[in-house]
């Protein structure tokens, strides 16, 4: 309750301008007010999927836009899990995590299905075998990665994360664990990230603006 209570006031001391984002238009409330991993930042989360050309087309303004992140901001990737078939793309995120595999074939997997479309993004085997080929390790190693004990946790929080979040579509991010914008909500990928920004900016003024805690 004091959660959704923080998010409420947040939202009467936001500054809006008519130029601005509007509050039901290029953003909205999430669902559900979300814990943030990262509690002293303000926590922005991409939620994705390999096989949306949408979020593939994203994926190089959102590096770049990483890339320039202020200390006070912290960003994550959640791929999407509202259904069944998008599984395998989300075994395949957290498999490259587990190996530490994510900075070489992050990019390289969105290639293989949206540039050289080599790679069926539902098919689980065949992206067993692309990541085994890509990485040089042993396929017994990627397979256990993909079946480890943690998997299964990791989706669930995961498709979690998405009914949370009021999503219902991907690019999505999530802000604070407190609002949702997305590329078609605020009208284009670029427009996206600005929402993000003047979210962001509302946010750290509303902190500045708060009382210190004795």
């Amino acid at each position: 309750m004091k959660k959704l209570l923080a998010a409420l006031m947040l939202l009467t001391s936001f500054n809006v301008l008519a130029a601005d984002p509007q509050l039901g238009q290029e953003f909205d409330k999430t669902a559900e007010v979300i814990n943030t991993d990262n509690p002293g930042k303000i926590e922005v989360t991409e939620i994705f999927w390999y096989g949306c050309i949408h979020c593939y087309h994203m994926d190089p303004i959102l590096n770049a836009w990483v890339k320039k992140l202020p200390a006070d901001v912290a960003f994550k990737r959640v791929p999407g899990l509202p259904n069944p078939s998008w599984a395998p793309m989300a075994k395949a995120f957290y498999a490259m995590e587990d190996l530490k595999l994510s900075d070489k074939l992050h990019t390289a997997l969105f290639d293989a299905v949206h540039k050289e479309k080599v790679l069926d993004p539902t098919n689980e085997a065949a992206i067993t075998d692309w990541m085994t080929k890509k990485s040089g390790l042993d396929k017994a190693k990627v397979e256990a990665a993909f079946k480890s004990f943690s998997m299964n946790n990791k989706l669930n929080q995961a498709a979690n994360f998405f009914r949370a979040s009021g999503a219902t579509g991907v690019p999505s991010f999530i802000i604070n664990g407190q609002f949702i914008t997305s590329s078609t909500m605020a009208g284009g990928n670029e427009q996206a990230l600005k929402t993000v920004d003047f979210i962001v900016g509302n946010i750290r003024a509303s902190k500045a603006k708060a009382p210190a805690k004795k």
